[in-house]
């Protein structure tokens, strides 16, 4: 039932006992495949450029800002002022097999007075790319934003053509919003975002997900998922 205020005008749920919730930290978290951890260049830039540079075509960089590079010390350069900024807070994703970082992921858009934060700067290696890690590495960060911090929204936001950025979210269990045109500029080019979200009310059920398809038992003896990820 919508709630009215005194005029009669429909108001939204109330919101009891909200205070602002904390800004993530850089702290490690760990799971069975990965590792989250805050991005340092000293430890982490050689080992991702040499991943990022098994995409010999430079794919994994279409949609994104900035990239590729071609050698190393314009990402080691990337990665200091990345490493540098609280909002995006970037981290580095390790293989827990190997102790290499194979990807990166951020917070950004970080907004603890009313509980909403996004996830982006997603930059997967092949290495990384379709495995348990992969998905393991996002179902940990999203699971420090409800579980850890308490907030309220999660967001996923995209280059509206960017299709395998779309099926992902989709996979992840956001909620698809809608398309903002002509949202910004990057690479020369206009860039129409496709929004999605996970609000805190559907964690549990995602959460649940998430830890069925990651048990070892859903893989098989090669690592092939024997049941697909579903909300």
């Amino acid at each position: 039932m919508t709630r009215t205020n005194e005029l009669g005008q429909p108001i939204g749920d109330a919101v009891p006992g909200w205070t602002p919730r904390p800004r993530p930290g850089r702290g490690p978290v760990a799971g069975r495949y990965c590792r989250l951890e805050a991005l340092d260049p000293g430890r982490h830039a050689r080992n991702l450029f040499e991943a990022n540079t098994q995409d010999t075509v430079g794919r994994m960089w279409t949609y994104m800002g900035y990239g590729p590079f071609a050698r190393l010390d314009t990402y080691t350069a990337w990665a200091e002022s990345a490493a540098a900024s609280e909002d995006p807070l970037f981290h580095a994703i390790v293989d827990q097999a190997t102790g290499k970082a194979v990807g990166v992921a951020a917070y950004l858009r970080i907004e603890p007075g009313v509980g909403v934060i996004e996830v982006g700067h997603i930059a997967y290696s092949p290495i990384l790319q379709r495995t348990p890690a992969a998905t393991e590495g996002m179902y940990l960060l999203m699971r420090r934003v409800f579980d850890e911090l308490g907030y309220r929204r999660y967001e996923w936001k995209c280059d509206a053509l960017n299709a395998a950025s779309r099926g992902a979210a989709e996979r992840l269990g956001f909620t698809f919003e809608g398309i903002f045109r002509q949202a910004t500029l990057y690479k020369g080019r206009n860039r129409d975002t496709a929004w999605y979200s996970v609000i805190d009310r559907e964690w549990p059920q995602r959460k649940a997900a998430f830890e069925a398809w990651l048990d070892p038992s859903n893989f098989d003896g090669v690592g092939r998922q024997r049941t697909r990820l579903a909300r």
